[in-house]
């Protein structure tokens, strides 16, 4: 226990430093490799975390610079943990995001009836003993324990994860420190692009046969009425023209658009190619929250079975517009 603080507060002595650039530290020493050689592994893209948000590309360094001594030793003690058990750096964000959220990321000795500590760790629910939840590296290593035992945490968007270790009454409040805490893992772990999704991803994925009959399946049921829960072949509500544009393709898509977001490699918004599916929310940065989808034509263009009263049509797109997710998905990649 002991060995972990001493490695946290080492880790907190540099963290000043590496906040005070704002930008992504270069891994030094193959220190990628490292990680990787050990069992450490970014996991599959991820664009819905932390910098990708909408609006919010600095809030994440904003956030950090304004973290104290002891904020930034828990930060630090959490990454060196998670670097010795072999954890992935999205364990560490959601460490990171459930005790910003618990505690401030403080080791506090007082919470609601009796909880303590970063996690705000209860005692009477069998965490531990009041010793154990108010002594750090025994907090984190329960963190990492119960979070393990999630089933397929990893594939959860980092808040919602958090929210099931912690089973707090207010799920969605996990999600603010997204931001803060991809900036904290890229700079203080030394993990280049957290989300796994790098900046070329769009022109690495090039458009595709099934995104060109895709689209044009869609462009000739142009005309067509949309009718809320149509999927064809006469109406259309959004989702349903999606699932049958695709279907036409070869690829399955989930019925409804919030599922449909997840069916295929995300990638920034502005990245978008042809046959690409575009998303509107109405919490951009929540996909919970989703309820119209599109297909991207490229040049600003866009297909779309939009409401009642209006057949499926052709229209302009800007990257600006209001409740456009800010992530892309190429479905069948």
């Amino acid at each position: 226990m002991r060995t972990g603080m001493v490695v946290g507060l080492i880790l907190a002595a540099v963290f000043a430093v590496v906040l005070a650039t704002g930008t992504v530290v270069a891994v030094v020493g193959n220190e990628q490799e490292r990680l990787a050689q050990g069992g450490v592994q970014n996991l599959s893209c991820e664009a819905a975390v932390g910098p990708t948000q909408p609006g919010s590309p600095g809030a994440g360094v904003a956030d950090a610079q304004e973290l104290d001594e002891e904020q930034q030793g828990i930060v630090a003690l959490i990454i060196a943990i998670g670097k010795q058990r072999n954890m992935s750096p999205r364990a560490w964000q959601v460490a990171i995001q459930a005790g910003m959220t618990e505690s401030k990321l403080r080791n506090l000795t007082y919470g609601d009836r009796d909880s303590l500590g970063i996690f705000q760790m209860r005692p009477s629910m069998g965490w531990g003993t009041v010793a154990q939840v108010t002594d750090p590296p025994y907090q984190v290593n329960k963190f990492y324990d119960v979070l393990e035992a999630v089933p397929k945490w990893e594939e959860r968007r980092p808040g919602e994860a958090a929210q099931a270790v912690e089973r707090s009454g207010f799920p969605d409040r996990y999600h603010k420190w997204e931001p803060m805490a991809v900036h904290l893992v890229e700079n203080l772990g030394q993990v280049q692009n957290a989300s796994g999704c790098g900046e070329g991803v769009g022109p690495a994925l090039p458009p595709n046969e099934a995104a060109a009959a895709s689209i044009q399946f869609a462009l000739r049921e142009q005309g067509k009425p949309y009718i809320w829960g149509a999927t064809g072949p006469n109406s259309y509500d959004c989702s349903g023209l999606m699932l049958r544009a695709y279907e036409s393709a070869g690829i399955n898509l989930p019925r409804v658009s919030r599922d449909q977001y997840k069916a295929g490699a995300m990638l920034p918004v502005e990245e978008a190619q042809p046959g690409d599916l575009l998303f509107w929310a109405t919490d951009p940065a929540n996909p919970t929250t989703i309820h119209h989808v599109a297909m991207y034509l490229g040049d600003g263009q866009m297909v779309e079975a939009q409401q009642s009263g209006v057949p499926v049509h052709t229209r302009k797109v800007s990257w600006d517009e209001g409740e456009l997710v800010a992530q892309a998905v190429r479905p069948g990649v």
